[in-house]
């Protein structure tokens, strides 16, 4: 089965779904952007949670993803991935990005999640181009076969993204 995808342009932390995927960096501290709202709005639960896995494995490396409680989140999970930084090497930078989505999805899958969103990965202050970005994000998520996932949000921020993944989906 393959999920049903949705785009709403909106705040990724008032969203009702299983799952909220968070463009997290390596220290899984809380940052900038998606990460920084995530952080505030679930509250120190999710940080102490983050400070557990750090303690366990170290930093989450760059296309992996792992999971804590949602706090104050409308959501069960939070699954954090880190998105590559663009640095010109667009092989590279895209294998990671859809290594973001593909082991997000794989995470939520494991855990049972119904509904999942996802921001815009690194498409913020990781200046990864947004078509090139959108593009892999999409076709990963229309690439994932599931019995578990029914749909996939996609959550932008703003009108670009949002036209963008319109465009994408058409």
């Amino acid at each position: 089965m393959k999920p049903t995808i949705e785009i709403i342009k909106g705040d990724i932390t008032k969203i009702n779904a299983d799952a909220i995927v968070n463009a997290a960096n390596l220290s899984l501290l809380g940052g900038g952007g998606v990460d920084g709202a995530i952080h505030r709005t679930g509250g120190k639960q999710i940080l102490e949670e983050c400070m557990e896995i750090r303690n366990r494995q170290g930093k989450c490396k760059t296309g992996e993803a792992v999971f804590t409680s949602a706090g104050n989140l409308p959501a069960k999970y939070v699954i954090h991935t880190v998105g590559p930084i663009w640095n010109n090497n667009e092989e590279k930078s895209s294998k990671l990005l859809a290594n973001c989505y593909n082991n997000s999805l794989k995470l939520a899958e494991s855990l049972g999640v119904k509904t999942i969103t996802f921001p815009n990965i690194s498409t913020g202050v990781y200046r990864f181009p947004k078509e090139l970005a959108g593009k892999i994000a999409v076709e990963t998520v229309r690439n994932f076969q599931s019995d578990v996932i029914e749909k996939v949000i996609f959550i932008c921020f703003d009108d670009e993204n949002e036209e963008i993944y319109k465009k994408l989906l058409q």
